[in-house]
């Protein structure tokens, strides 16, 4: 439930925050019926009287290119996608000429998805710069449909901050220990401080008590902007609400008063006393020949008794072993690999994967194998 004072809260804090002023021109192509959609990219426009330009999500899928031809045509200061969308756009601009495009106007390159790839940002950037594009205006930041939209931003204009950390002792001590950039170093993007009017803390899931900076727990979250619960559920609210902190579900942390997000805690994949987080998995897979960005999940699955085991599934054909190889030799573990056809993973409405859908209909031999 969102009251409208929970909504306009939201809307102020996204303002202030993001800096919005008359002369920006908002353009997007996510759908209506998401909470970035609909609140930050239609409704911060909206009540701030200026200028949208929006299309349908099935125009950007189509052809990732027309997004960025969007922002050059209408002078596109601020937009916003997921992951996946800035993989595939970055793509498409790779294939334009350079200066053919000019996206020199856009401040905002909004990121929302967590957690956030940054190597998925940066090789966006990187595309972008032959058009203009300033690295500065990444803006990675966290979000949550509970909390109306926003709940925490980076500094305006100051690009993506990465926090580089040792990757054994995150998996084994759910400790954010910082590390020089190698093979056992994992990259997380910092996701700011919370917008005025919001609080955040990090808990030991299990009893609610609050960590030091570093340690990795249960973000929760509470403020003006927060959903007082769930429409005619009440059993729901009393266990998603723990003190008046709205229990996110999301491991993370907290490094000089920013907040860092590692995944979902219904997510991450335990093997021999190790949390294995699935994006570290997707995101190597992603990179084998064949494998499309966006479009690999892993789960984990009982074996036997108290062992869990890897099970990764692409939508491509003739690519298994390369697949299980790249798993190996990222997580040191050795996976399952279940193929299945193009275009049928589960996602959400935004494009997000759903892991524990993907899982579901796994075991219980759902999945459109191939």
């Amino acid at each position: 439930m969102l009251p409208h004072r929970q909504v306009c809260h939201n809307l102020d804090s996204i303002a202030a925050g993001a800096g919005v002023h008359p002369d920006d021109v908002v353009v997007s192509w996510l759908p209506l019926y998401h909470d970035m959609g609909l609140i930050g990219l239609l409704g911060e426009p909206l009540t701030r009287a200026i200028d949208l330009v929006i299309a349908a999500p099935t125009e950007f899928t189509a052809a990732p290119t027309r997004w960025m031809e969007w922002m050059s045509a209408f002078g596109g200061t601020v937009s916003s996608g997921p992951n996946f969308s800035y993989a595939l756009a970055g793509r498409a601009l790779r294939r334009v000429p350079a200066g053919s495009l000019d996206l020199s106007r856009w401040r905002l390159v909004a990121n929302g998805a967590e957690p956030i790839d940054p190597d998925a940002v940066e090789a966006f950037l990187a595309a972008g710069a032959a058009h203009g594009l300033d690295p500065r205006g990444a803006f990675c930041m966290f979000g949550m449909a509970e909390a109306t939209l926003a709940v925490s931003f980076p500094e305006v204009g100051k690009g993506m901050t990465v926090d580089e950390v040792d990757r054994r002792a995150l998996e084994y001590e759910r400790l954010a220990a910082p590390t020089a950039r190698g093979a056992r170093s994992r990259r997380l993007a910092r996701l700011g401080r919370p917008l005025d009017g919001l609080e955040i803390r990090i808990v030991d899931p299990a009893n609610g008590e609050r960590m030091r900076d570093r340690e990795v727990g249960e973000l929760e979250v509470r403020g003006n902007s927060v959903t007082p619960g769930y429409y005619k559920r009440p059993d729901l609210t009393r266990s998603t609400f723990r003190d008046g902190w709205l229990r996110t579900g999301d491991l993370g942390y907290l490094v000089d008063g920013e907040l860092v997000v590692c995944g979902r805690m219904k997510d991450v994949i335990i093997v021999g006393g190790r949390n294995v987080f699935p994006e570290d998995v997707e995101r190597a897979v992603a990179e084998v020949n064949g494998v499309r960005a966006g479009n690999v999940i892993a789960f984990g699955v009982e074996r036997r008794p108290g062992r869990e085991g890897i099970v990764v599934v692409p939508d491509v054909l003739t690519v298994r072993a390369a697949v299980a190889s790249r798993v190996r030799d990222t997580v040191g573990l050795p996976p399952e690999v279940v193929l299945v056809a193009p275009g049928t993973l589960p996602k959400t409405s935004s494009g997000k994967l759903q892991r524990s859908l993907c899982r579901h209909r796994y075991l219980e031999q759902d999945l459109t194998f191939v």
